[in-house]
């Protein structure tokens, strides 16, 4: 079981974001983002933004930095990933 965070190249609302997931479940997630500030609100069906600010904290403090080819791999392998198409049927 890991944490996973990848680089933070997702431009939004002025800053730079990356993805938090977790590799095989979702508690462990909401814990993990909860326990380093990371704000609900932030929770995307499968994955937490975190703003690029953030990102070496989280590796500090036990999260893998990967690609986000790797993420997305590993997501979905674990299950958890949201796929667009259901994405858009929520």
């Amino acid at each position: 079981m890991a944490i996973l965070v990848d680089s933070a190249i997702w431009p939004a609302h002025g800053r730079l974001w990356a993805h938090l997931v977790s590799d095989s479940d979702l508690e462990e997630l909401h814990a993990f983002a909860a326990a380093h500030g990371v704000p609900a609100r932030a929770f995307d069906l499968d994955h937490y933004d975190a703003p690029a600010d953030m990102v070496d904290r989280l590796v500090a403090d036990g999260a893998l930095r990967v690609t986000g080819r790797e993420l997305v791999r590993r997501l979905a392998a674990s299950g958890l990933r949201v796929s667009q198409r259901e994405r858009r049927g929520l």
